[in-house]
């Protein structure tokens, strides 16, 4: 549907796109820090544990933002035909 020139639910499938991407990135970081960790690269491993954090903490905010499109497209906002 549309909702104020916005395509919202190509903006929600987009969203999905970028959140697939994210958790592929974040499947490699995951595999990394094992590498790292069990090879004994303490600083390293500790990093990539942090990026994992970091991605997990942006594909939540994704979730909200896929919430939030939901809520902006039900604002009460109607789209006539002129």
């Amino acid at each position: 549907m549309c909702n104020n020139g916005v395509n919202t639910n190509q903006l929600k499938s987009t969203i999905e796109q970028i959140d697939e991407c994210i958790a592929l990135n974040r499947r490699w970081t995951h595999r990394l820090f094992h590498l790292a960790d069990d090879g004994g690269q303490d600083k390293t491993a500790a990093k990539l544990k942090e990026v994992q954090g970091l991605l997990d903490e942006a594909r939540a905010l994704l979730d909200e933002a896929r919430d939030a499109v939901d809520d902006d497209s039900n604002s009460g906002v109607s789209v006539e035909l002129v």
